[in-house]
C-alpha cells in the first residue's frame, strides 16, 4: 500500500474555485466514508481549511487511486470533474509525506509560517479516527506531521516570518496603522464561534477593542466564547453573546466585523451592510464615485445595429459598447450572443481594446454569469481618485465567503477577504528561517520513510523468528524422546545451547535486512525473506494484523 494525496489550494486554484469547492461538515464525513469504501483505498483523511482541500489515502494502485480520489472530490464538492481537474495536484509516497510536513510547518500556507494549521491537522486526524477511516499509515503520518510542525516552530524563527491568517487580516484592515492603535476603543462583532472566529475574537480583545459581540447559530457556543473572553486576564474588553437574528441590529453599532462560519451562502449581503450604514449614519449608503450598482435585469432590446443584442444608443459616452460596462447584469445567453457579435465586429475604436480582446472578456463574463447568475456591477471609465476614509471594517475569513464582495464598493467601508489576503501575502517577504524549516522537513521525510520501510519488514522478521522457535521446540521434543535419561539440568543446557546457535545465526541477517529495508528501494527484502525461508504468507499477515491492532489500541485518541 502507498500514500496518495489529491487536492487543491490557494497555490493551485483561484479563490472562486476554492469557494465553490468548499465542503460542508456533512459532505466531509460522506467523502471520507466513500473513499474507504472505494476499491483502491483502505484509509482516508481529509484536510479541509479556508484555503485548501486535500484528500489523503492509502491506496494499492496509483492510477486507479488518482482517478477515484479526483472523482470523489468532484462529486462531493459539486464542481464538475472537468472543471476541477486543472486545479488539482497529486503527490505520491515520499512526495506526499513531504507535502504534508511542509503544510504542517506553515511553508505552504497563505501566510508563511502561520501556526494555526497545526490545529487544523489535529482536527483532521481526530475526525478520521472518529470515523475509523485512519489506519496505521495515516495515524503515523498525521501524528508525525504534528511533531514536525512543532519542531519547526520551536527550533527556528519561522514564527517571525509568519503569523495567523487572523493577524494578517487585521493588519490589512488597519492598513498602515499599528493594529492595537487602530483597534483601541472600537466595537467588534464576530460572527461564528469556531476555531478561526475564536482566534479572531481573542486577538481583537487583546488588541484593545472596547467590546466583542459574538453571534453564532448555536447560541450556547457563542455564550461559551463570550465567557472565555470575559474571564481572560490579557484583555479588558467586555464580551457578550447574541443570537444570529440580532446581527442586523449589532451591525449598526459595530466598527469591526469578522465573519467565519460554515454557511454555504452569504451571511452578510451588500444590502444588509448598506442598511447598517444607513442606520448608523442616518444617511443612505452610496457607492464610491466611479461605480454604479447594477441589479439583474432582462436583456435590452436591440437598437442601432440589428445584429447586436444590446441597446447601443443607451451606452454612456466614454463606454466601450463591447466591453464590461455594456454587458453588466445580462444573463448568460445574451452575453454569449453578444460575444459572438463582438468577435465579428468591425467598428473602429481608436485607443480602445481590439474586438478580439473584448470578445475574450465577454466570454469570460459569460462564464462568470453562468455560475453566479449575474455580473453584479459595472465600472465607469474613470476610477475614483481617492476613496473616502473607511469607518466600517469587515474581515471575511470564510470559504465560501460570508460577506458579499460587492460590499467593498460602498463608501466608507473596507472589506478584506480570503482573495485579497492571497493577493497581499504573495508579496510578503520570506524569512531566512524558512530555509532551516525546509531542511528540517527534508530530514523528517527521510526518517519517516525509513521508519515506514523498516516497519514493513518487521512482520516478516517476526514470522522468521517464530518459525525458528518452532523448529527448535520440535527438535528439543524429539531429543527428549530419544534421550529420556537426561536430567533437568542437562536438558536446560541443551535447550539454551540450541537457542543460542539459532539466535546467532539469525541475528546478523535480521539486523542487516532491517537496515537494507529502511533504505529507498528496500521494500523487496521482505519478499526475499519470505521466499528464501518459505514463510507462510498468512503467518506474516497475522503478525502484521496483530502489530496494527496493538498500535491502534495503545494509540491515544
Amino acid at each position: 500500500m502507498s500514500l496518495l494525496v489529491v487536492g487543491l489550494s490557494h497555490r493551485s486554484a483561484p479563490v472562486s474555485v476554492l469557494e465553490r469547492a468548499a465542503l460542508s461538515q456533512d459532505a466531509q464525513v460522506k467523502l471520507l466514508q466513500d473513499t474507504v469504501a472505494a476499491e483502491p483505498a483502505t484509509e482516508a483523511a481529509l484536510l479541509a481549511t479556508c484555503n485548501r482541500i486535500e484528500l489523503y489515502a492509502d491506496v494499492d494502485k496509483f492510477h486507479a487511486g488518482v482517478a477515484e480520489l479526483s472523482t470523489l472530490l468532484a462529486q462531493h464538492s459539486g464542481v464538475g470533474l472537468e472543471e476541477l481537474t486543472p486545479y488539482l495536484y497529486v503527490h505520491y509516497e515520499d512526495r506526499a509525506v513531504h507535502h504534508l510536513f511542509s503544510v504542517a510547518c506553515g511553508l505552504d500556507s497563505m501566510v508563511v509560517g502561520e501556526g494555526q494549521i497545526l490545529g487544523q491537522i489535529k482536527d483532521s486526524l481526530a475526525k478520521a479516527q472518529e470515523l475509523h477511516t485512519a489506519g496505521r499509515l495515516l495515524n503515523d503520518l498525521f501524528q508525525q506531521a504534528l511533531r514536525v510542525g512543532k519542531r519547526a516552530h520551536s527550533e527556528t524563527g519561522i514564527d517571525r516570518a509568519g503569523q495567523s491568517l487572523v493577524t494578517f487580516g487585521l493588519e490589512q484592515l488597519a492598513a498602515a496603522a499599528d493594529v492595537p492603535a487602530w483597534a483601541r476603543g472600537k466595537r467588534a462583532l464576530v460572527i461564528g464561534a469556531g476555531s478561526m472566529s475564536s482566534l479572531a475574537a481573542a486577538t481583537l480583545a487583546r488588541a484593545g477593542v472596547a467590546e466583542v459581540v459574538v453571534a453564532n447559530r448555536t447560541f450556547e457556543r457563542a455564550e461559551r466564547l463570550a465567557q472565555i473572553l470575559t474571564e481572560a486576564d490579557d484583555n479588558a474588553a467586555t464580551a457578550r453573546a447574541v443570537e444570529m437574528s440580532a446581527v442586523p441590529g449589532e451591525l449598526t453599532r459595530a466598527d469591526v466585523v469578522v465573519s467565519c462560519t460554515g454557511a454555504t451562502g452569504l451571511v452578510l449581503t451588500a444590502e444588509a451592510v448598506a442598511q447598517a450604514i444607513e442606520g448608523r449614519t442616518g444617511q443612505p449608503a452610496v457607492a464610491d464615485t466611479g461605480f454604479t450598482a447594477v441589479h439583474p435585469r432582462a436583456p435590452l432590446p436591440p437598437a442601432g445595429d440589428e445584429s447586436c443584442p444590446l441597446d447601443l444608443a443607451a451606452a454612456s459616452t466614454g463606454f466601450s459598447v463591447m466591453g464590461e460596462a455594456a454587458v453588466a447584469g445580462l444573463d448568460a445567453a445574451t452575453l454569449e450572443q453578444h460575444a459572438a457579435w463582438v468577435a465579428g465586429g468591425t467598428i473602429e475604436r481608436p485607443g480602445r481594446r481590439s474586438p478580439e480582446a473584448d470578445a475574450e472578456l465577454i466570454t469570460a463574463l459569460a462564464a462568470t454569469v453562468a455560475t453566479v447568475g449575474r455580473i453584479p456591477e459595472r465600472r465607469k471609465p474613470e476610477p475614483p481618485a481617492e476613496r473616502p476614509a473607511p469607518f466600517f471594517f469587515l474581515l471575511d475569513l470564510a470559504m465560501p465567503r460570508d460577506i458579499d464582495a460587492a460590499v467593498h464598493r460602498l463608501a466608507g467601508v473596507r472589506l478584506v477577504d480570503i482573495e485579497s489576503l492571497a493577493e497581499s501575502s504573495a508579496d510578503a517577504p520570506m524569512a531566512a528561517d524558512v530555509d532551516l524549516v525546509r531542511r528540517i522537513v527534508s530530514d523528517e521525510v527521510a526518517a519517516f520513510g525509513a521508519a515506514q520501510r523498516a516497519a514493513h519488514i518487521t512482520p516478516t522478521v517476526v514470522a522468521l523468528r517464530t518459525m525458528a522457535a518452532d523448529v527448535v521446540a520440535g527438535e528439543i521434543a524429539r531429543l527428549d524422546g530419544r534421550l529420556p535419561d537426561l536430567d533437568d539440568r542437562q536438558r536446560g543446557e541443551i535447550r539454551q545451547a540450541v537457542h543460542r546457535v539459532v539466535d546467532k545465526l539469525l541475528h546478523a541477517p535480521t539486523v542487516r535486512v532491517k537496515q537494507l529495508a529502511a533504505e529507498p528501494g528496500g521494500a523487496g527484502y521482505a519478499d526475499a525473506l519470505r521466499t528464501l525461508f518459505d514463510l507462510d504468507p498468512e503467518t506474516v499477515a497475522s503478525v502484521s494484523r496483530a502489530v496494527d491492532s496493538t498500535d491502534t489500541k495503545d494509540r491515544p485518541a
